[in-house]
């Protein structure tokens, strides 16, 4: 990174001492580890701001540091405002959530016209992406004029109701409603509706065409592990689906006032809101109305999330919300906020002790080599009986050591990983990569063949295999 980061402290409010210095350990352990520019976290505790934090840089270039007034941009976690002006809309009796699209927008594909709003609030549409996912820019050249005209020639990837798929055309179309029975455009409603309600001057919709007051620069790494700027582009006719910037101490006066009734009249409309959606077949899909939805139970969480870069969960049975906004694309702050809930509520450490449990494992190891993994899981198990980091944190801990350039220290996360899940074909496939990139050849091939042995199909492993036994003149012994 171009600059070591500053630690300006966490603000505690009714959080007593020991958990907000907990917190921000935790937090600067992984701002370190994922090497997060800037950052900023608020903790929203029985209805009211239990802690603030502002960590970082908002700008390398100019070392600006982040403040709470920082603004960052939550992307996709947009939706979730989109999802509380629908209810809104609902609750004055301008839309039914249930009735078909076609009753609000004329002219629309006959496919698309039985699908109903709360299906495209939900993503169970089957309506065709306008948006590249790959690319995350529209599908086609020409402009956004194009592209809503080409989308609406492309067949329907699947039969409405039937799968789940996450899809931008949801939501453009859920803004062309907005626009129609609020007579306003749904820019003016939401900041009329929301922002001016809650009092949130610093939030606001836009992207790097912009200037946006107090805006964090967002940046991202290369494969290579090259730091570099992102330039960020929502068009328009999409902010409903992305492209607000907010502060996360905005954002949590906004899930306060939420939950105090001050955006929604009844509590049946919060509850439909946070509520996961169906399929034809009655199961619950993963997304509320604009929500994705974490978990029923224990410990319920619904959230916004954006951009691999900021996220929210409100915990609606427990009075508590976790707001973490960064401005580094690949941040992952969704998969810290479970363990930063946990100093708050120690039940659910118990739920989802694997993240705390990497942060522990890290802790150790940072003081006493990565090479004594096995030995220090091995203590915390014995003091701990329940401690067991997940395979899924192992893997992405292992991969961010091999992105900085250290398979020294993947090698022992990846191992304990294959000695946790022995039957996970992705696990040997890791630890193959760890001891290629380390230029171990025969202990790749070793795991790559371990990787197939689990799982025929892993195709990864195959062309691996193969790529170095050419390499290497030739097949090698096991």
């Amino acid at each position: 990174m171009a600059a070591p980061l500053a630690w300006p402290g966490v603000r505690s409010g009714e959080a007593p001492a020991p958990v907000a210095k907990q917190v921000e350990a935790y937090l600067r352990s992984e701002m370190q580890e994922r090497r997060i520019p800037g950052l900023q976290v608020a903790v929203v505790r029985h209805g009211k701001i239990a802690l603030l934090g502002a960590y970082g840089l908002a700008n390398l270039q100019h070392q600006v540091p982040v403040t709470d007034h920082t603004v960052f941009s939550i992307n996709s976690a947009t939706k979730s405002f989109t999802g509380v002006a629908m209810m809104q809309l609902a609750e004055e009796g301008k839309v039914d959530l249930d009735a078909p699209v076609s009753r609000y927008l004329e002219g629309l594909p006959a496919p698309w016209q039985p699908v109903t709003l709360r299906q495209l609030l939900i993503h169970v549409s089957g309506i065709p992406n306008i948006v590249n996912q790959r690319s995350g820019k529209l599908g086609t050249e020409g402009g956004d004029d194009a592209a809503w005209a080409h989308i609406q020639t492309v067949p329907m990837d699947f039969p409405t109701g039937e799968r789940y798929s996450y899809n931008q055309t949801n939501y453009l179309l859920l803004g062309k409603v907005i626009d129609k029975v609020s007579g306003m455009p749904f820019v003016r409603f939401i900041t009329e509706g929301q922002f001016q309600v809650v009092g949130m001057p610093g939030s606001g919709f836009g992207d790097s065409r912009d200037v946006i007051p107090l805006k964090a620069d967002p940046y991202r790494y290369s494969r290579e592990g090259h730091l570099s700027p992102v330039y960020e582009e929502f068009p328009a006719f999409l902010r409903t689906g992305a492209g607000l910037n907010t502060t996360a101490k905005e954002v949590a006066h906004w899930i306060m006032a939420l939950q105090q009734r001050k955006l929604l009249k009844r509590e049946s409309s919060l509850s439909a809101l946070w509520t996961p959606g169906k399929f034809n077949n009655g199961t619950s899909a993963p997304d509320a109305l604009g929500w994705p939805a974490i978990r029923q139970s224990p410990h319920r969480a619904v959230a916004g999330i954006g951009g691999a870069r900021s996220a929210f969960y409100v915990y609606p049975d427990d009075d508590l919300a976790v707001v973490i906004l960064t401005n580094l694309r690949g941040a992952d702050p969704e998969k810290m906020i479970d363990t930063v809930a946990g100093f708050y509520l120690p039940t659910l450490r118990e739920v989802n002790g694997s993240g705390f449990a990497v942060y522990e494992l890290r802790t150790e190891l940072l003081k006493r080599g990565f090479e004594h993994a096995a030995e220090v899981f091995r203590l915390a198990r014995q003091k701990h009986p329940a401690f067991q980091p997940s395979e899924n944190d192992l893997i992405a801990w292992g991969y961010r050591l091999l992105e900085q350039h250290h398979p020294e220290k993947a090698i022992p996360i990846f191992k304990l990983g294959t000695d946790l899940y022995p039957r996970s074909s992705n696990a040997y496939d890791s630890l193959a990569e760890a001891y290629e990139a380390a230029a171990d050849r025969a202990s790749a091939l070793s795991n790559y063949r371990r990787s197939l042995e689990l799982d025929s199909k892993n195709d990864h492993a195959v062309a691996r295999i193969k790529a170095l036994q050419s390499a290497t003149g030739g097949p090698q012994s096991k």
